[in-house]
């Protein structure tokens, strides 16, 4: 057993020193923390942490074992990471956009595709394309509280404001109102967002692996992009990306699966965390419901 121990204790401070001496030339001090075990880091951990509905422990972990400093080194995703955990550390990361360039996990860049995070230009961003879907939004949004509010039974937040937002970016990018098909890519688009979330492990049974193959079908899905346009889709044939060229078949693809997968997820959780915050600290509601009626009084009438 103590040898045992002892291997342990060797493996994980080898990986530690491993990337310790790998940023040694770069004239920055690492912050306390843990890297792990070598090839899987804190992994394990941390999916246990969410898995078991607990993701504060992860972080309370690193508290309890290195002190409330705000800044911890771990191993995640595959890569080298710093967490930040207070307002103090969190601010410059997300205000300093010159020396904090978005990074993604390898999973994500290839389960997302190369094309999904790079800017584009109008016609499909800012307000004058999400204008055309305003009402088709209201609309969604206002039935399905309603019918939520009438409902005689418990219902899990997160799961119908996922059914509500992911309706909705269906109907924006392929016309698609309801039935069984949005019930069907809802459940495909689980499995991405599973994925997303795991290492990039292509053996069967891995979360990963499911991922991918849901992409790959996805893709063989849509190659005929260009033979059979509607809404949205008709905006993306036009479009131009960051360096002022147009998307092939294969880069359309990649933005639909970012934003079904935002459909599905990202905003599902936003609107979960407004909910409890705002619930919780009612004074903070009435000021964003004054922003917003001052911002409604003061919008062009072009805009309302």
């Amino acid at each position: 057993m103590g040898g045992l121990v002892a291997v342990i204790l060797v493996l994980k401070r080898a990986n530690e020193w491993y990337h310790i001496w790998m940023v040694a030339g770069r004239q920055c001090s690492l912050p306390p923390g843990d890297m792990g075990w070598p090839l899987i880091g804190n992994m394990w951990s941390f999916l246990i942490a969410f898995k078991f509905g607990d993701p504060d422990s992860f972080i309370s972990n690193f508290i309890a074992r290195f002190g409330r400093t705000g800044i911890y080194k771990a191993y995640l995703f595959g890569c080298p990471t710093i967490i930040v955990t207070t307002p103090e550390t969190c601010r410059p990361v997300l205000m300093d956009d010159a020396q904090f360039k978005p990074g993604w996990p390898k999973s994500t860049s290839i389960l997302m595709g190369r094309k999904s995070f790079l800017g584009l230009s109008a016609p499909i961003s800012g307000l004058k394309a999400q204008s055309v879907y305003h009402e088709l939004m209201k609309d969604v949004m206002l039935s399905s509280l309603d019918e939520l509010a009438k409902a005689d039974r418990p219902v899990e937040f997160l799961t119908e404001i996922r059914k509500i937002t992911f309706k909705i970016i269906m109907y924006v990018f392929l016309s698609c109102e309801g039935g069984p098909i949005i019930k069907t890519m809802e459940e495909e688009y689980a499995k991405l967002n599973y994925g997303l979330r795991s290492m990039a492990i292509n053996l069967p049974g891995f979360a990963y692996h499911k991922a991918l193959n849901m992409v790959e079908g996805q893709e063989r899905k849509g190659n005929n992009l260009s033979e059979e346009k509607k809404d949205m889709m008709d905006l993306l044939l036009d479009v131009e990306d960051e360096n002022g060229e147009k998307l092939d078949d294969k880069e359309i693809i990649d933005v639909i699966l970012m934003y079904l997968n935002a459909g599905h997820e990202s905003t599902a959780h936003a609107t979960l965390w407004a909910t409890l915050f705002l619930h919780k600290h009612p004074e903070y509601l009435q000021r964003a419901k004054a922003e917003q009626e001052e911002i409604l009084r003061t919008r062009p009438a072009t805009e309302k």
